[in-house]
């Protein structure tokens, strides 16, 4: 009886299966041009993507890197200007953004901002600074920090301080104690001490070992 149960359940399973083999067939059948013209349409989609990347793509990062060497030779310098703007000879770094975008690599972007920043020009410096979109904490957090000291060039200071703050949020190394040192400096100033003794509390209990945590308890006592 088990035996003819077992029969039963194996027929039932092959038709089925027979069923469905059959009504796939029927809809290959069925729609088999529009199948094929997909396929077609895709594959051809795929071969110009590639070649676009290949061909096209590529090179230009290429070429757009060979640009950006000598201005970021120059940000490495500290030769702002140069770097930001160029002689005439050699692309700027705000020339090679204009001309290729990011082909360059992120870096160009962070360059850009800390040149500007360091000129003075602080809406172009947020404006490149707000473009860098690396993922390494460190880097990001101190880009982030740049954006607070061109707020605080423009006298935006609650944006600068939101800034840090965020920064320091970011970074969580001994390198956030100098964005919450700017931030609580900024919280103080504007008449925020509960604000401010947060932020040097945090420095004193997490960043002990810090350049900031070293004086810090003045800080502290300023702001209690």
């Amino acid at each position: 009886m088990a035996k003819a149960n077992v029969n039963d359940k194996e027929a039932i399973r092959q038709e089925a299966l027979e069923e469905t083999v059959s009504k796939t067939d029927q809809f290959y059948n069925e729609h088999k041009k529009t199948i094929w013209t997909v396929a077609t349409i895709l594959l051809i989609i795929a071969l110009a993507i590639f070649a676009y990347v290949k061909l096209i793509y590529q090179p230009k990062c290429v070429e757009a890197a060979q640009q950006a060497f000598p201005a970021e030779q120059s940000f490495s310098n500290g030769e702002y200007e140069l770097a930001l703007k160029g002689d005439g000879n050699v692309l700027g770094l705000a020339d090679v953004i204009d001309q290729y975008g990011g082909k360059a690599g992120k870096a160009v972007f962070m360059e850009a901002g800390i040149s500007a920043l360091q000129l003075g020009e602080y809406e172009q410096a947020l404006e490149y600074l707000k473009k860098y979109n690396g993922k390494e904490p460190i880097t990001a957090a101190r880009a982030i920090a740049c954006q607070g000291d061109a707020y605080a060039g423009l006298e935006k200071y609650p944006e600068a301080a939101d800034a840090y703050m965020k920064a320091a949020a970011k970074a969580d190394n001994t390198f956030a104690a100098a964005y919450l040192l700017k931030a609580g400096i900024l919280f103080e100033e504007m008449g925020n001490k509960a604000k401010a003794l947060e932020c040097y509390t945090t420095i004193k209990d997490k960043y002990p070992q810090s350049i900031e945590g070293y004086d810090i308890d003045k800080y502290i006592t300023r702001a209690q």
